[in-house]
């Protein structure tokens, strides 16, 4: 499956299969499809340290993921 596909096929599962397979992801899969989904968005560890002095957990980042995701 194309990377493109990977990240575009949470977006039109129903909310309870998206926080399923939202909770099975890695953190470090979560922050590529945050990038992915939000291009001008500060995910990466390197710059998450560099604007705001700490890096988003794996719970922020599903917080996050659904979020976008449920808003549109």
């Amino acid at each position: 499956m194309k990377l493109d596909l990977w990240f575009r096929r949470f977006l039109d599962l129903p909310e309870n299969e998206l926080k399923e397979s939202i909770h099975q992801l890695s953190r470090d899969e979560i922050i590529n499809w945050l990038c992915w989904n939000d291009k001008n968005g500060i995910y990466r560890d390197k710059d998450s340290l560099a604007e705001f002095g700490n890096m988003m957990t794996l719970e922020e980042g599903r917080e996050i993921m659904i979020r976008q995701i449920l808003q549109g």
